[in-house]
């Protein structure tokens, strides 16, 4: 399962990683985000140990999502070392999350 982040959270759980950190920026409502959850679920399987892999529901952690300058979902966000190395946008096929991925490993 993916990890969960929060506005609580985030500072501590993907900023400090000591791996690197994929976020999908998502909420409930957002019909491309449901497309790519089974990606993020995929994901945070074969990345498990490697790289954290998670979601922040935007709804409820607006401040997360305004800090980073998320305007549209799904964003994703790869960090490495608390910086924003990656940000891919929209639906995307699973091959350009891992490309992006083999980038901060």
């Amino acid at each position: 399962m993916p990890f969960t982040f929060t506005d609580d959270n985030f500072e501590q759980e993907a900023i400090k990683s000591e791996v690197p950190v994929l976020v999908d920026f998502w909420a409930a409502w957002c019909g491309p985000c449901r497309m790519i959850a089974t990606v993020i679920e995929e994901l945070a399987k074969e990345y498990d140990g490697k790289v954290k892999v998670g979601k922040l529901d935007i709804d409820a952690n607006q401040q997360t999502a305004i800090k980073f300058g998320v305007r549209s979902i799904p964003t994703v966000l790869l960090f490495k070392d608390g910086q924003v190395r990656e940000t891919i946008i929209g639906a995307v096929p699973k091959q350009q999350f891992v490309d992006k991925i083999s980038t901060v490993l």
